[in-house]
């Protein structure tokens, strides 16, 4: 009796994250909205830490986009906190001591994100699908591993890296 109901709640289940990740794919935010290059409070903290790690300042303001929507006080259902949404043994890798203030949050998420770089000899892709997945996860798969978010989420960045490029506020 249960088991047709089970069934159609795993289907159902199914559907909606297909759905959900055709909607990533094509650049939706999980609440539906479009990610679009907007500027943000944060605008200079980004470029300071983008020139302190020399990274491009359009590919880390997208990670900070794509990851909190520029919520300094944000936090996964994983744990995961601020603007970088830093994992607390990242955050503490990464000598951050307070995840939700912005200027050490982002800080500390530039530097990863520098590091991760400097281990995929300036490959954004793995360096992002490592950001999202692990770097160990990225190695074992040699490469970016087949897990629908972080298959959705390097080309989101990406996109919107590009977008930021071509825009101005």
């Amino acid at each position: 009796m249960i088991e047709p109901i089970m069934a159609e709640l795993q289907r159902t289940l199914y559907l909606s994250l297909l759905d959900k990740l055709a909607a990533l794919m094509s650049g939706m935010a999980p609440n539906g909205s479009t990610l679009k290059p907007r500027a943000s409070a944060f605008d200079g903290l980004i470029a300071q830490a983008a020139q302190r790690y020399d990274l491009d300042f359009a590919l880390l303001k997208a990670v900070v986009q794509v990851e909190s929507g520029f919520s300094a006080n944000a936090v996964s259902p994983a744990g995961a906190k601020g603007l970088m949404q830093l994992m607390d043994s990242t955050a503490q890798a990464m000598d951050v001591a307070d995840p939700f203030d912005p200027a050490d949050n982002l800080d500390g998420g530039a530097r990863f994100l520098r590091q991760l770089l400097d281990r995929y000899s300036g490959n954004v892709a793995l360096a992002l699908a490592a950001y999202n997945a692990g770097a160990n996860t990225v190695d074992r798969w040699r490469g970016v591993p087949p897990y629908g978010e972080t298959q959705a989420y390097v080309p989101r960045v990406l996109s919107l890296r590009n977008a930021y490029r071509e825009w101005s506020a």
